[in-house]
């Protein structure tokens, strides 16, 4: 750090000041006489952000940030490749260098602590070892075109609801294990430039002042050198921020002299309430972030956005992430010389690119399912399409870019008390609801084929907003019931970020799959799953359980809290809990179909190397992807008091086989992962309740063999 240290002596107090805090919406002051440029930001995970008029929420209006629009960190999870996580790295990357910015804000790895969150389609997982092995490659193909990516939200931004004042209260052993784990992991292993602190309290600190997060951990336990930016708004006090490991201080209005790290903090400096050595410590991380993405330095990688070959990786991603839940039978893949199709459900034709909070990008197009079926099937079948529900949020289905002249909601959200959205219907609605779907009814019955393609959309899945319910909005659990009695071969497609109630759509459906927020190419990615050109093999990062009130926070925890909230459920997030008390799941997490069969044999542990080795072997007549997921717990579990889940996830790997053929696998397995514990079950699965291979690793034992429960796995209809 001395090279910085002799730059920061050159600077004088004001140029300090106005290198730490905002000077722009999406920017740092530079420093002109000493070639110091202003460090650009720009949202998001799906995509680089529009631009915005430097003091205020308006977009600049120029047609030239159209960009590629990425599957959701939701989506990418899914497909449970890390190579296709690494890809999605390189395409934001090099399209936030193409847009001449500095730093990308994401990726956001905050747990899924309750599939209420209207964030959580911008996160990875409710697990941390999944977040953290697809949070690495994406954010080292991020920096790869020298730009940082922004570890965001530390910590525990779990919620939306109450998210600037939210004091979490959280016992210390939940919240190493479960949610700093996957930052500290994931700074240790990806080393990413930049993090960004959180709204919320810990210990009645806020995160971005907080002592023991920023400077016992992050700066001295964890030795992480990289800058520590704030959310927009997150700073209360000047002092405390100061003293804090925190270096920018970013904020959504614009008066940026006003910040609490700018003018307040000189006059605290110049009064001596705060060295000006802490100052010093901040503009030397920013000045080596700079010097880490080559800023100023003419072999510094230009960037591109919009290429071709972006958006054929944005493809490859997508088709990976859509998950075939169900498929009795063998309803799907569905024929291309169907002679008419039906279309149901508003999810066909809703575009979603510009929406979801700061996740909102200006997409250059995006393929809805409805045109993807259509470009797919040509003019010899016939395709037609009714909405059978309808939102209250407006389609947009122009792809036109937003008015120069519209203020954009971040300009109030530090005031803004949205409730949570409980979709409320008045009788009007309700009238208007059954007319639709009478309507729809009557058109299903003449025709060959129904798709409904149906869900959220980001009237739910939005920042600064959590869903009030699991349920599906608009009634439309009443239209797919009514079509399934119908046509009971209706094919259902769901569509959203996180899971919704599937109690009685999950058991009445035959064929089922669920997509997220799959990017521009989204709905061409789905039309061939469902007429078989691509195999599907995505399997779900989350849980999806059978209605809000089996949650471990329904039954254990608290949500949405007052000022505080109470993690009670401790370490029992997700399938940690539905697992270990044999709560009944609609889909266990790792769950996922495929349109071919695998089967496992001669699995075995080499228990002085820890490398597992197999054989899989694709029996169908289709290539196919198969999902081997690696879980490990005590032999005694499931105490409330000592908090010991049963299973935990410690490796994965997927498998591409060509029909017939047989591939040998073998796994290592870190030994920090196992758990420590006198005796060890070791499972090897393709969901963590699918279990195909388990063995008592008992201490001292020879025999290693996984040969307990072997059995062929027949990817078919999954019983719950």
């Amino acid at each position: 750090m001395n090279e910085w240290k002799n730059i920061v002596k050159e600077l004088t107090l004001d140029e300090k000041i106005g290198m730490i805090h905002g000077d722009g919406l999406f920017r740092t002051k530079g420093v002109e006489r000493l070639s110091i440029p202003p460090l650009i930001m720009s949202d998001g995970p799906m995509g680089v952000r529009n631009d915005f008029k430097n003091d205020e929420w308006k977009a600049v209006g120029q047609n030239d940030d159209y960009v590629t629009y990425l599957p959701s960190i939701s989506a990418l999870a899914s497909t449970w490749n890390r190579e296709l996580a690494y890809t999605s790295g390189e395409v934001l990357g090099e399209e936030a260098r193409g847009r001449g910015k500095d730093v990308i804000l994401g990726p956001g790895v905050n747990i899924k602590r309750t599939p209420l969150c209207g964030r959580n389609f911008e996160y990875f997982s409710e697990d941390p070892y999944l977040t953290i092995e697809m949070a690495v490659p994406f954010i080292k193909g991020v920096q790869k075109h020298d730009v940082a990516a922004c570890l965001k939200h530390f910590a525990l931004n779990n919620q939306e609801t109450n998210r600037m004042n939210l004091n979490v209260v959280v016992d210390e052993k939940t919240l190493h294990s479960i949610y700093l784990r996957v930052f500290q992991e994931i700074i240790e292993q990806a080393k990413p430039y930049s993090v960004m602190g959180s709204y919320s309290k810990l210990y009645d600190e806020f995160c971005c002042e907080s002592d023991y997060l920023t400077n016992q951990l992050l700066r001295s336990k964890w030795q992480y050198d990289g800058v520590l930016i704030t959310d927009w708004g997150a700073v209360h006090n000047t002092k405390e921020a100061a003293e804090a490991g925190v270096d920018i201080e970013m904020s959504v209005t614009s008066n940026f002299d006003d910040y609490c790290m700018a003018n307040p903090l000189k006059k605290a400096i110049q009064s001596g309430e705060i060295e000006e050595v802490e100052i010093d410590k901040k503009v030397e991380r920013i000045l080596l972030l700079m010097k880490r993405i080559k800023v100023g330095d003419p072999t510094r990688k230009p960037g591109a956005y919009n290429t071709p070959a972006h958006r054929e990786k944005v493809l490859e991603v997508a088709r990976e992430s859509i998950i075939l839940l169900k498929n009795e039978e063998k309803i799907l893949p569905l024929s291309k010389n169907i002679k008419s199709i039906l279309v149901i459900g508003e999810n066909a034709v809703r575009q979603h690119a510009n929406g979801g909070g700061s996740a909102e990008i200006n997409a250059l197009y995006e393929i809805t399912p409805l045109m993807g079926i259509k470009m797919l099937l040509g003019g010899n079948v016939k395709v037609d399409y009714i909405p059978g529900y309808e939102s209250k949020g407006q389609i947009d289905d122009s792809n036109s870019h937003p008015d120069a002249s519209d203020l954009n909601w971040q300009a109030d959200s530090l005031n803004n008390k949205r409730e949570t959205n409980n979709n409320a219907m008045t009788e009007s609605d309700r009238e208007r609801a059954k007319e639709l779907r009478e309507e729809a009814l009557a058109k299903a019955k003449n025709y060959d084929t129904i798709i409904y393609i149906g869900g959220l959309n980001h009237d739910f899945d939005v920042e600064n907003q959590d869903r009030g319910s699991m349920k599906l909005p608009y009634e439309q659990e009443e239209l797919i019931g009514a079509l399934l009695r119908v046509k009971p071969e209706t094919v259902v497609v769901l569509c959203g970020g996180s899971p919704v109630e599937l109690e009685a759509i999950g058991e009445n459906a035959k064929a089922l799959l669920f997509m997220y927020y799959a990017g521009m190419e989204g709905g061409r990615a789905l039309a061939e799953i469902l007429f078989g050109e691509v195999n599907p093999s995505g399997h779900i990062a989350e849980t999806f359980p059978m209605k809000y009130t089996d949650t471990p926070i329904a039954e254990f925890g608290e949500f949405p809290g007052g000022e505080s909230v109470s993690y009670q459920e401790g370490p029992f997030v997700g399938y940690r809990y539905y697992d270990t008390f044999q709560q009944t799941v609609a889909f266990p997490f790792g769950h996922g179909l495929s349109y071919t069969e695998f089967e496992y044999t001669d699995f075995e542990l080499d228990r002085e190397n820890l490398v597992l080795s197999g054989s899989v072997t694709n029996s169908g007549d289709r290539e196919g992807k198969a999902l081997l997921q690696v879980y490990c717990g005590p032999t005694q579990y499931g105490n409330m008091v000592e908090r010991i889940p049963k299973k935990e996830l410690i490796q994965f790997e997927k498998i591409t086989l060509l029909p017939k053929e047989t591939k040998a696998v073998s796994i290592q397995l870190e030994p920090r992962l196992i758990h420590a514990s006198k005796e060890l079950q070791l499972y090897v699965g393709t969901s963590v309740n699918d279990i195909i291979f388990s063995q008592n690793m008992i201490p001292g034992s020879k025999d290693h063999a996984f040969h307990a429960c072997m059995k062929k796995h027949e990817f078919g209809t999954r019983k719950t």
